[in-house]
């Protein structure tokens, strides 16, 4: 959604990336801002993207700080599902391959059904093999993209 301080939902993605730049994160690459169509109930169109990050903290600790940044924009807690949000950050992949704890699953449970998270994610790490599937991510997203019979 729009934001007061950064505007439109791909200036807020911009914004997401430069504070991903900050120390204990690096920005590694950044994939295109695409705009996609809302899941659930919700009327807005989002930006969604994907960014290849380095980190030397561990999983937990990560989604701390992304959560972090996402009050920074102005998120808060609760409310109702896919709800409209300033920014929302989610841990997709992990080098260390599969990771489970509670409030955080990686990859993320969803990755391999949502094509506007794996056009982006492509874009970053198109051979990176989901590591339950052990599916590269290219592979992902052409047996998301491929036409279905009478769809």
């Amino acid at each position: 959604m729009r934001h007061p301080v950064h505007g439109s939902p791909v200036q807020v993605v911009r914004a997401a990336f430069a504070a991903l730049e900050i120390a204990p994160v690096r920005l590694v690459q950044a994939a295109p801002i695409v705009a996609s169509r809302p899941i659930g109930p919700s009327q807005r169109t989002y930006a969604n993207s994907a960014a290849l990050i380095e980190t030397d903290l561990p999983p937990e600790a990560l989604l701390a700080h992304l959560q972090q940044i996402e009050r920074q924009f102005g998120r808060r807690g609760g409310g109702q599902r896919w709800r409209a949000r300033p920014l929302d950050l989610d841990i997709l992949l992990w080098s260390q391959g599969a990771f489970v704890a509670p409030g955080l699953v990686i990859p993320h449970p969803e990755l391999a059904k949502r094509s506007f998270v794996l056009g982006p994610l492509a874009c970053v790490a198109a051979d990176w093999r989901h590591p339950i599937t052990h599916l590269c991510i290219a592979h992902l997203k052409a047996r998301l993209d491929r036409k279905r019979p009478g769809a």
